[in-house]
């Protein structure tokens, strides 16, 4: 059966999911900033994959039971002109996204290319929405982090890696950047949780069950390990994310993050990198390049079945588009779920 969407109003959702914040005990601009984080997610990623404003109810939950820390400063610990080591101090994750970003870009605004590696933090959102902030700077962004243990090993069937999500961002002349911003599993739960209420199955490469068999029933393989994108190669990946996040860090990797959700340390790291266009050319250049390089792959002769070929975040970007001028569409399950958080929180609900 087809899940109830509801259409609302950008703007109005922007302005709740602010409001909200507020009323957790967030400033004005940690409100601001989680706010874009969701919005962004909201406006770009598939309902399904769960990483929009459906996160709202859990940000309170956690800040309620003291397991993020608005308001604290997250520490550097350590720097050169390149690199800085960054204690998180519990800060919200989409905070220290952003604001380890721009030390990343500044430092690379001094060398050509600059590195924040972060421990102690939380969950911050997709990480394609800190991978373009480096865009503001004219550099490339990336950004990635550790995860919750979700995948299997390649060959094993308990988890032992997580999702560990990628961003990459890059500007064009175009009417959009180009950005990837992936899990390195095939699927999330979310996805799974999706076609389990549609009633539908699942490709059988998403997930495992209990005892380690690939299948195609959602509700078998929630209780199992993810698999990775392109069989071991996923799993390398993730494992290699962990090493360039937590283990380098000095924070946590692998069954860590996330392991006691009652502990007031999630203990969540990320690294971001920004790279300075105009150490190497003219920003105008790049872009020509890159607008060079987007048409020779979009003149690929077509396979059967495919209408267009698309550059990395272009859907995205015409899904935001799409929203912007016609309303966002909200499960109908998530749409219930805030009204019942403004009623707790005591602030209107007017989208």
């Amino acid at each position: 059966m087809p899940i109830k969407m509801v259409t609302v109003d950008v703007d109005a959702l922007d302005a709740f999911v602010q409001r909200a914040f507020l009323a957790m005990g967030l400033s004005q601009r940690e409100a601001g900033i989680c706010a874009d984080g969701l919005m962004s997610s909201e406006l770009r990623c598939l309902p399904g994959q769960g990483q929009g404003v459906a996160r709202l109810t859990g940000y309170y939950d956690r800040i309620s039971k003291g397991l993020y820390q608005p308001g604290t400063c997250m520490e550097i610990i350590k720097e050169s002109p390149a690199l800085a080591l960054i204690d998180a101090n519990m800060v919200m994750g989409s905070v220290v996204g952003q604001d380890a970003m721009g030390i990343a870009v500044a430092k690379a605004k001094i060398c050509g290319i600059g590195a924040a590696f972060v421990f102690n933090s939380t969950h911050f959102g997709s990480s394609g929405f800190h991978a373009r902030r480096a865009l503001e700077s004219d550099c490339i962004g990336i950004a990635i982090t550790n995860a919750g243990a979700e995948m299997a090993p390649w060959g094993g069937r308990e988890a032992r890696v997580g999702t560990n999500p990628w961003g990459l961002a890059a500007p064009t002349g175009g009417d959009f950047p180009v950005v990837l911003d992936i899990a390195l599993t095939t699927a999330g739960k979310g996805m799974m949780r999706w076609r389990e209420r549609e009633g539908m199955k699942m490709p059988r490469d998403w997930a495992l069950t209990p005892a380690g068999d690939e299948t195609d029933e959602p509700t078998a393989a929630m209780a199992g390990a993810l698999l990775g994108i392109g069989e071991y190669k996923g799993y390398g990946l993730s494992l290699f994310t962990d090493v360039l996040t937590g283990v380098i860090s000095g924070g946590g990797f692998g069954l860590a993050p996330y392991q006691d959700r009652s502990i007031a340390k999630l203990d969540v790291a990320h690294t971001f990198i920004a790279i300075d266009i105009k150490w190497f050319m003219p920003v105008e250049e790049f872009q020509s390049r890159m607008d060079a390089f987007i048409a020779e792959i979009k003149s690929s002769a077509r396979r059967p079945g495919f209408d267009e070929i698309l550059a990395p975040g272009e859907i995205d970007h015409r899904r935001e588009t799409v929203y912007r001028r016609n309303g966002a569409q909200l499960d109908a399950q998530v749409y219930e779920s805030l009204r019942q958080l403004a009623h707790t929180l005591g602030i209107a609900f007017d989208i």
